[in-house]
């Protein structure tokens, strides 16, 4: 700007008056900040921030913009109906959309029109680059530059008690038990086999007409069943069908995909999938694409609340709620099951961001009142209100407080508030939803604002391993009353497959109506390969070394074989009360990581994956315990578990 001289006032700046001075000062300092709260208030300046800003100054994250974006709201939903967990329509590809929901809820066939209340402002869907830099780019530039605070491979597995394979590979000494163990391990290989044959690359195997299903839950993601067979093929033993997987990923995982995903499935299959293969091998290509992919699930947490949407588009970072959920809400399940792989992103990239999304969650949820203590399913990620009193250890809520004990033992017992947590639940759900039938089979209820459903769902059957894996740690003197439990309801669900025709439990059972423990209703007779029950064996044996539960795995084992093994692969099956087989025409990824590998650990000696040392989310791909002893900071972690 150019100044004119003033009459009788000399050019320099001494020969100004006081006033005149004043005046050109107060330009001056006006021009200066305009000048620099441009700089650090425009939306397109976050780079030129990063000039001025120390590298080791930690940028505030947008939780949310505190309202929501009506178009955003809009935008296009998944066309066709899809099943997560596997829920595959029960009358064929034309049926309408299963009532029942599961771990893993579906997508509805209709676009949801719905608003969420008082919602207008464009919410912010800056990814975590504006802290310092982003997730992955902080993990390789520390490891470039030789940082003291970058994951090392070496010391984790020096926190291990023992080699995750065991002494030999878990191997049995009993003859027995051993030719049912390699019998799992066939099913496995013959499973992989003809996925690889079909429907190499897509996500799931269709057996009966032999190709390849993609469906809409993974946002354009691919090879659902590669990444959930990564550790059950390693730990079996199959390194040439494990070497083919791996490659796959290292070349055709493409992680670029511009569509809508399931938060939740895309969390506990491809993140928890990729940190497993990652810490039982060390391949640190799988700790670049899952520290890439963990990036891309961020923007899910940008609402007021900071309770994620369940649906989001991995390339533009928009979401939604599921069309279905009532009032645009978020649902327990989905929300509540993030906990163990986001901790475990922060320690792979030393950046707090995935534990403080997930520790802000259990904050609301800790501030809330919960009605008679439990926690129903629907909560609205605006308001940070419970929508509906529906409460569920099945469908919709399940793997909510399954997190929170392995929380625990993840953290290798120092986690207090998951503990708390767990156990204020657990108390709530004896209290209300515990129920022992004529029979004397006991069950879990669902709870409808205090009405009784008496209807278990399969889903609700990881509850007997759930509650037993928590025995030791609640009061000492529960300890027999929660191993009881925990055989009680594993028990009633034996009940729930010996009580049909091929020996497989249905989708759900009753205990209304004079029977026990038997599907009802027709909508519920299907068996889609789930893996709960077995879960429940598995977990069982390991704590009690009772021999039943190994020959209850066994009856599953040829249950499968007779009924669910085709020419092509496994497909579910639509009645299990009938010996005339009507298969579903689908190979589920989470039979060949969960339903195959808690069969195999079943018929393993317990040294392989020791639970001294591993948590399995709940799609079963194993997660180190976190040791305090062997953290880098420990003072960093203990102020994040202290939060």
């Amino acid at each position: 700007m150019v100044f004119r001289k003033l009459p009788g006032v000399s050019a320099s700046g001494m020969g100004l008056r006081l006033s005149q001075k004043f005046v050109f000062l107060l330009f001056l300092s006006g021009l200066v900040t305009l000048c620099f709260g441009a700089l650090f208030f425009l939306p397109d300046s976050v780079r030129l921030k990063r000039i001025f800003l120390s590298k080791t100054e930690t940028q505030p994250v947008t939780v949310g913009s505190g309202s929501e974006n009506d178009a955003r709201e809009h935008l296009k939903r998944p066309k066709d109906p899809e099943h997560p967990r596997g829920m595959t329509p029960a009358r064929g590809e034309t049926s309408t959309r299963l009532k029942s929901l599961s771990r893993k809820p579906t997508v509805s066939r209709e676009a949801t029109e719905a608003r969420l209340a008082g919602g207008k402002a464009q919410e912010d869907f800056t990814l975590p680059r504006s802290r310092t830099e982003s997730a992955s780019a902080k993990a390789t530039s520390s490891d470039r530059d030789g940082h003291s605070d970058t994951f090392s491979y070496d010391k984790f597995k020096g926190c291990l008690l023992k080699p995750p394979l065991g002494r030999d590979n878990g191997r049995p000494t009993d003859p027995q038990t051993n030719e049912r163990r390699e019998k799992v391990k066939e099913m496995m290989k013959f499973s992989w086999d003809n996925y690889k044959r079909y429907a190499w690359g897509k996500n799931e195997l269709r057996p009966l007409t032999r190709n390849g299903h993609i469906g809409n839950m993974f946002g354009g993601l691919r090879g659902a069943s590669i990444i959930d067979s990564l550790d059950t093929l390693y730990i079996m033993g199959l390194m040439e069908e494990y070497n083919d997987a791996k490659e796959w990923v290292q070349t055709s995982l493409d992680l670029n995909s511009n569509g809508e995903a399931s938060l939740f499935e895309v969390n506990i299959r491809y993140v928890g999938g990729l940190l497993a293969a990652y810490y039982l091998t060390g391949e640190e290509m799988y700790k670049t694409k899952v520290m890439e992919l963990g990036e891309k699930l961020l923007p899910a947490f940008n609402t007021p609340t900071g309770i994620p949407r369940g649906v989001i588009n991995l390339g533009s970072g928009t979401s939604w709620s599921w069309g279905w959920a009532s009032a645009g809400s978020s649902i327990l399940a989905e929300f509540g099951t993030l906990h163990l792989e986001f901790v475990h992103l922060t320690e792979l990239s030393r950046n707090p961001i995935y534990t403080e999304k997930v520790m802000n969650i259990r904050k609301l949820l800790n501030k809330i009142e919960k009605p008679h203590g439990l926690y129903p399913n629907f909560l609205s990620p605006v308001s940070g209100n419970w929508v509906q009193h529906h409460v569920s250890i099945g469908g919709l809520g399940d793997s909510f407080y399954e997190y929170l004990i392995k929380s625990y033992l993840m953290s290798d017992k120092r986690d207090e508030d998951a503990k708390k947590m767990y156990y204020s639940a657990l108390e709530a759900i004896e209290a209300n939803l515990v129920q022992k039938s004529p029979g004397g089979l006991t069950y879990m209820a669902e709870w409808r604002g205090g009405i009784l459903d008496h209807k278990m769902g399969h889903l609700a059957c990881f509850s007997g391993g759930m509650i037993g894996i928590g025995a030791d740690d609640g009061a000492p003197e529960k300890r027999q009353h929660f191993l009881d439990l925990a055989a009680e309801i594993t028990h009633t669900c034996h009940e729930s497959y010996t009580r049909s025709a091929t020996k497989l439990g249905p989708e759900a059972f009753r205990f209304d109506g004079g029977g026990e423990a038997t599907a009802t209703r027709l909508s519920d007779r299907y068996y889609i390969l789930r893996p709960e029950v077995i879960e429940s064996y598995m977990y069982m044996w390991r704590l009690t070394h009772d021999p039943k539960y190994r020959e209850w795995g066994w009856e599953a084992v040829e249950a499968l074989e007779q009924h669910c093994r085709v020419e092509s692969g496994f497909s579910g099956i639509r009645d299990v009360y009938t010996l005339t087989a009507s298969h579903d025409n689908m190979q589920q990824s989470f039979f060949l990581s969960e339903t195959l590998k808690y069969l195999y650990l079943l018929f393993s000696d317990d040294d392989l994956l020791p639970l001294e040392d591993w948590v399995l989310n709940t799609e079963a791909h194993p997660l180190p315990i976190i040791r305090k002893s062997c953290l880098q900071d420990e003072a960093t972690q203990d102020k994040t578990v202290s939060e």
